[in-house]
């Protein structure tokens, strides 16, 4: 979508009424969804969503009919959810995008078998044969990722859960850019999308999805942002690769019984997990507590250890120089730099190809433009975290 006009910031571009908007307390079969709700509960919280558009969709005489139109077409959605199996490991290895896919591939399954098809069959009147199909949910499910909005919570209501998705349309077709030039407002009656800087006649409106890393971004929307545009990229040290990078460093039983010992503590902080990561940005660590934490207690000396541990934690005690922006990492205890170091190291050799590969794929753009696109997606994934991750090296050596 572009301006028509010239448009200066706090103009409203469009206005969509909350009468169009699809959800599961506006579609016609919202009554029945409420008084199910109960036994519509989910890991995701989407069922009410998914079963309102499957319903829509198959409706004669559906008011969403002509919003359906201007849809992608289902069966050529760009997710790696839908890319054969051996090429989303072979072109996202040591991303995360392969394991965050399996574990959305299985919650899929599992809530379409256990809960979706059952209340498909218990109102065969509501839901034809032809939307009955896992692989249309499986459809639906990546749209809502894709297309779907959440109103935020007011301020006062931060302890109630979350509000459920809906569809906008004309909202959905905005593209997003971490530098975006307009932005979706609630109000009762109404959404607005209003403009937030300039925009010249001609000139495509962006929204914003949020600050989405690459690998984020292809996961849950299907494209990515060329290196270096995403000023948003970060790259993930996996929390058990941080341990098994200073169990490297023990060289007797009782140094190892140790280190697990500290680990086993800093579970119990809830500073660390077998599935977490530090996620770290191209100006700072963006999990910092919890990286500075486990550094401190991973390298503090035995009996400093065994005090905070006696008194069941330390006081507040935070010092600048240890604050983990990408400036001050140089200045870090050498310790600290060396398992930071060495966490780096182990988290790049997860991947099947190193950074002077990829910089010579990007820097031949006869080759790169050979390519296929998934190849050049993944490529753009894998160099934005290597990069990150060669910048933190730089600074720990």
């Amino acid at each position: 979508m572009v301006a028509r006009e010239t448009v200066q910031p706090g103009e409203l571009l469009f206005t969509v009424p909350r009468a169009a908007l699809l959800s599961q307390h506006t579609c016609s079969i919202s009554e029945l969804l409420e008084r199910e709700r109960g036994a519509l509960q989910s890991q995701s919280g989407w069922v009410p969503l998914l079963l309102a558009l499957l319903h829509e969709l198959q409706a004669p005489a559906s008011p969403w009919s002509p919003y359906f139109a201007l849809w992608p077409e289902l069966g050529h959605l760009k997710h790696p959810m839908f890319w054969p199996e051996e090429e989303r490991r072979r072109l996202l290895q040591g991303t995360g995008v392969p394991e965050a896919v399996e574990k959305d591939l299985a919650n899929i399954r599992s809530e379409y078998y256990s809960i979706v098809l059952p209340f498909m069959e218990a109102h065969p009147h509501l839901f034809s044969p032809r939307v009955r199909s896992l692989e249309l949910y499986h459809q639906l499910v990546a749209l809502v990722m894709a297309y779907s909005f959440q109103e935020p919570l007011e301020e006062e209501d931060d302890e109630k859960e979350p509000n459920p998705p809906l569809m906008v349309p004309a909202a959905d077709i905005l593209n997003h850019l971490p530098d975006h030039n307009a932005n979706l407002e609630y109000s009762p009656n109404y959404l607005r999308m209003v403009a937030t800087k300039p925009i010249p006649k001609g000139h495509e409106i962006f929204n914003t999805y949020g600050q989405m890393a690459n690998w984020q971004l292809i996961h849950m929307y299907g494209f990515v942002e060329p290196y270096p545009d995403n000023t948003d990229d970060t790259a993930d040290i996996q929390m058990v690769t941080v341990r098994e990078a200073a169990l490297q460093g023990t060289k007797a039983e009782a140094e190892r019984l140790l280190l697990l010992e500290r680990w086993d503590y800093l579970c119990k902080l809830e500073m660390v997990g077998e599935e977490g990561a530090f996620v770290i940005g191209w100006e700072k660590v963006l999990t910092e507590e919890e990286l500075t934490t486990t550094l401190k207690v991973l390298c503090m000396p035995t009996e400093e250890f065994r005090e905070i541990k006696d008194q069941d934690g330390w006081g507040d005690d935070e010092r600048e120089e240890d604050s983990l922006t990408m400036t001050n990492i140089p200045k870090l205890k050498e310790s600290w730099r060396q398992l930071l170091r060495d966490s780096v190291l182990l988290t790049l050799q997860t991947y099947a190809t190193d950074l002077k590969t990829e910089q010579d794929l990007l820097s031949n753009k006869e080759v790169y433009t050979k390519l296929s696109w998934r190849e050049q997606q993944a490529l753009q994934v894998r160099y934005g975290q290597k990069m990150i991750l060669h910048q933190l090296l730089e600074l720990t050596s």
